[in-house]
């Protein structure tokens, strides 16, 4: 008999259980079964994410490897158990009860005459009413959307039905409960989204919208991918998006820590790849630089105030403390006033600002009738906005952006337009970029100059827009390059700080005169950083070329490098694992930007942590061109016979076969990341392995036993994520692995860094060999300030009792600085003491090369 019961019960279950993408009023799923889309893109059914304590009713993409959840029915209300069941009942309410038969979730839609739910390919669940054509939309998971944006849902207001639908992150990246942020459509003033931390702190603002996309992301209409739309009506105000290729799986999200990301994926890798997310820097984040201010990352310090407003408190503001923002120079008449327009800018906040369809004319006549207006912009063509009061949130950019005009007063306006011999014009804002007003003939004579000097024309050299300083003005900044302005000694010169007369501080990189590499240096960086702007990227300014000097002016980094915080004791402390994990990330997707996403491709190839220099709020920027190689967009490799970079953070097939490519500066990102988080130098010298790199093996050591944890900086401690950590430290790991096809890109390696969605590959063999002594040529190049100079220009001074080998070649200037010497066949004594030096400073350059290679020449 209780066989008999058994099977009708197992009957009842696959009667009921369902297979297909719809469900039936009074029809179950349970446990193990599910709804699948008819395409088999989603899938409805019950998962425990995290520890598998609780479980959830939740849709999630079917057809990927890897378990991503788009919507979450019961969130804040997880079953305790494996044994809840989803039912449409008889009179169409959808329903979620646990195992003791208490209701833990449900749609609220009773009365429903001849219900059915159906699982779209869309990822909507959809619950309909009515027979055959009546049939109508009852209730949709589009309109309760969780933290995840899918193609056809929309943010924003249906104002027939009242349903305001917008995203809520989760708790943590294994608890979907509700967490902390949320991203919202919101119609006070001009609508705009706004991500929001808790009831009330605005994370970021996108602005509003102009048609094209929202004024904060001006690339939005650039994406071919994706379709954008935007609709205020009388039904319903909202946003939305389509894919133009259906075949591609995409979704945006708010993760747990605030972050609205858009991503997709990619059959062949396995995993999701970061499109785009917000706020993606510092100039993001809602009002940055206060009222009247103005952020831009092309600068440093990042905040500026808008042309007729000095700051608040000009106390703060040198203090880098931006709240109080700015005011204006000059108060208003109203009348007598007029407007100037700023280019390429995130529009202010409107809030408080209001829309009408005007002309441009009549926009402007709007806004100077109305005194209490401050400033206007015609949008779609046709759309007016006016600000009232203080403007909020104002972001430059570099390419793209919006125009605003600004209401100041008549003798502000009349300063700028005849101010400074017409250098500041009311059509230009402050922050344009310095390379945008260089003068043609700077250009044309900097070009001149190089072909002259090297015999050599590229067409880059036709493109340059560098500032070309005179003589006096570097002299004057620098203090004539006095003592107590240099900053450092590097590898092809002195670099000094300077303050220009407006203020501006500058770094002066002066190239030591008579040398021939320093020459090929400077030319590399004058050609290819002009090309490059990205926030990770020192900046440069301009250049001098009078008096037989060679000159390149950059913008000034306070902080210095990275390594004199890491490598130092006392101020290492001062990095904890939030600046240590930005810093990574900034370094990282700087190189991102230098390999894919700038008009050039760009091989660093002597990336370690004295050429990341850091700004005044510790944002990483890479420095030092001089080695860089330009690739083609298809190139994939190159080999040299001239090995330069720094022994340590060269990877084997370039230290032994002159091998270069983007793994290359993968593999130095690689070494990096695993010295930031250990506060350790790859180069360490130990007599006893001296073919080894110390860090990367004992790396390597750590993560097969199972102990990487202890690889991190003590003085982080407790304050870091274990799980990031050593998330991290696998990253680092597999950058620097033996064979560069093993590595991953530098895609990969932003998105693995910002994502734990993403699951990683376990590293197999690391690169933690060097050279040996017997396959190398080492090649120096020492500061005349270490050694003695002989005048004939052969000799090593103090070190020659020391070297029991001989030079092949040697070479330098009676006025340089440097010797250059290369020795064939080393002894590991010479190998030590010149590793040593490097690691101490005294040698900033060791470069090993293939003594085939060099037989061959």
């Amino acid at each position: 008999m209780k066989t008999i019961l058994l099977l009708f019960l197992l009957l009842l279950v696959l009667v009921h259980g369902q297979s297909g993408d719809r469900m039936a009023p009074s029809s179950s799923i349970v446990y193990g079964e599910s709804l699948s889309s008819a395409g088999g893109i989603f899938e409805l059914g019950f998962f425990s994410p995290g520890d598998g304590g609780k479980h959830y009713l939740a849709i999630w993409f079917k057809s990927i490897s890897v378990m991503t959840a788009v919507w979450v029915a019961n969130r804040d209300s997880p079953l305790q158990s494996a044994r809840g069941s989803l039912n449409l009942t008889a009179d169409g309410n959808l329903v979620l009860f646990n195992s003791t038969g208490f209701v833990v979730w449900s749609a609220g839609t009773s009365g429903a005459v001849n219900a059915s739910l159906q699982l779209l390919d869309t990822g909507n669940l959809v619950l309909t009413g009515g027979a055959g054509d009546g049939a109508a939309v009852v209730w949709q998971s589009f309109d309760h959307p969780t933290d995840t944006f899918l193609a056809g849902m929309r943010i924003g207001l249906d104002r027939r039905r009242n349903v305001d639908r917008y995203l809520t992150s989760w708790k943590t990246a294994s608890d979907p409960s509700t967490g902390e942020f949320s991203y919202v459509m919101e119609s006070e003033g001009v609508p705009q989204l706004f991500l929001r931390r808790g009831a009330g702190d605005v994370v970021y603002r996108s602005g509003p919208w102009t048609g094209r996309g929202f004024t904060g992301r001006p690339k939005m209409g650039t994406e071919p991918l994706f379709q954008f739309a935007y609709a205020d009506d009388r039904d319903g105000l909202y946003y939305t998006f389509h894919v133009s290729d259906p075949e591609i799986l995409t979704r945006a999200y708010l993760d747990e820590a605030g972050v609205f990301r858009r991503v997709t994926w990619t059959k062949g890798s396995d995993r999701w790849n970061l499109f785009w997310d917000v706020p993606e820097d510092q100039c993001d984040l809602y009002g940055t630089c206060g009222r009247n201010g103005v952020c831009t990352t092309a600068y440093s310090p990042r905040c500026q105030c808008l042309q007729g407003f000095v700051p608040a408190s000009h106390e703060s503001w040198s203090l880098r403390n931006n709240t109080d923002g700015c005011a204006r120079r000059t108060g208003l008449n109203c009348s007598t006033d007029g407007f100037l327009p700023v280019q390429n800018v995130k529009l202010p906040d409107a809030v408080n600002a209001t829309a009408a369809n005007k002309t441009a004319d009549e926009c402007m006549s709007w806004c100077q009738s109305n005194c209490s207006c401050t400033a206007y912009a015609l949008i779609r063509g046709t759309e007016c906005i006016a600000w009232s009061g203080d403007l909020l949130d104002v972001r430059s950019f570099s390419d793209g952006g919006d125009e605003v005009y600004i209401r100041l007063a008549a003798s502000e306006l009349g300063s700028l337009r005849g101010g400074g011999a017409g250098k500041r014009k009311a059509t230009k804002a402050v922050f344009i970029s310095v390379a945008s007003i260089a003068l043609a003939s700077a250009c044309f004579l900097l070009a001149l100059w190089l072909r002259c000097r090297r015999r050599t024309q590229v067409n880059e050299e036709q493109k340059l827009e560098l500032k070309l300083y005179e003589m006096s003005t570097i002299r004057a900044a620098t203090s004539d390059f006095s003592m107590e302005n240099l900053l450092g000694e590097g590898g092809f010169g002195p670099v000094y700080k300077g303050e220009m007369e407006d203020g501006l501080e500058v770094a002066v990189k002066r190239l030591s005169k008579g040398s021939a590499q320093g020459l090929e240096e400077f030319r590399n960086e004058a050609l290819l950083i002009v090309q490059l702007q990205h926030k990770n990227l020192v900046r440069l300014l301009g250049c001098c070329i009078e008096e037989g000097e060679r000159i390149l002016v950059y913008e000034y980094m306070p902080n210095k490098s990275l390594d004199t915080f890491i490598f130092d004791k006392a101020r290492s402390e001062l990095l904890d694992w939030d600046k240590r994990f930005a810093i990574i990330v900034g370094v990282a997707r700087g190189l991102l930007y230098l390999h894919h996403d700038s008009r050039l491709k760009i091989i660093h190839r002597d990336l370690k942590t004295s050429n990341i220099l850091l700004d005044y709020d510790m944002n990483p920027k890479i420095s030092d061109f001089g080695i860089a190689k330009h690739f083609k967009v298809d190139q994939i490799e190159e080999s040299t016979e001239i090995i330069a970079g720094t022994y340590g953070y060269m990877p084997p097939e370039y230290a032994m076969q002159g091998l270069f490519s983007e793994k290359s500066d993968v593999f130095g990102f690689g070494v990096i990341l695993l010295e930031i988080l250990s506060g350790k130098k790859s180069r360490t010298f130990d007599k006893s392995q001296p073919h080894k790199n110390l860090l990367i093996l004992h790396a390597w050591n750590l993560w097969k036993e199972g102990r990487c944890l202890e690889l991190i900086y003590k003085a982080m401690g407790d304050s870091c994520p274990k799980s990031k950590v050593k998330r991290f430290i696998q990253v680092g790991l597999l950058c620097v692995q033996e064979r560069s096809d093993d590595r991953p890109t530098m895609e990969n390696v932003v998105v693995m860094l910002r994502s734990e969605d993403v699951t990683l590959p376990n590293p197999t063999d690391v690169a933690s060999t060097l050279p040996k002594p017997s396959d190398i040529v080492v090649h120096t190049m020492i500061p005349t300030r270490f050694v003695e100079v002989k005048a004939e220009c052969c000799g090593l001074g103090e070190l020659r009792g020391k070297i029991a080998c001989t030079p092949i070649s040697s070479y330098c200037s009676k006025s340089s600085d440097h010797i250059f010497w290369d020795f064939y066949h080393p002894t590991e004594a010479l190998v030590g003491m010149l590793t040593t030096a490097a690691v101490e400073g005294s040698l900033p350059y060791v470069y090993p090369v293939n003594v085939r290679q060099l037989i061959e020449l």
